[in-house]
């Protein structure tokens, strides 16, 4: 679980609330922790960003998993059944 993920979950106050307590950083950043959709908003200079809180890892896994099952599957069904017609050879008499 990532730090912002975590800082999320444990500033999530009762259900209907969808904004956490702010808190500062030692640097001087107010972080306003949202649990709806999940993430944060960063309060720096003056200047105010939106961070997702995703797990950027586990998307890039889905997404290689999802290819791999896919390739494997389409060359399970060629192997099984080819795309290209059945030639016969056969001799007349």
């Amino acid at each position: 679980m990532t730090a912002k993920l975590r800082a999320v979950r444990d500033a999530a106050r009762p259900a209907g609330t969808v904004f956490g307590d702010p808190y500062e950083t030692p640097d001087g950043t107010t972080v306003i922790p949202v649990s709806h959709p999940v993430g944060v908003f960063v309060i720096h200079d003056g200047k105010v960003t939106w961070e997702a809180a995703v797990d950027t890892t586990r998307v890039l896994l889905i997404g290689a998993m999802t290819g791999l099952m896919a390739a494997t599957l389409g060359t399970l069904a060629v192997l099984r059944k080819p795309p290209w017609p059945d030639v016969v050879i056969r001799r007349s008499r």
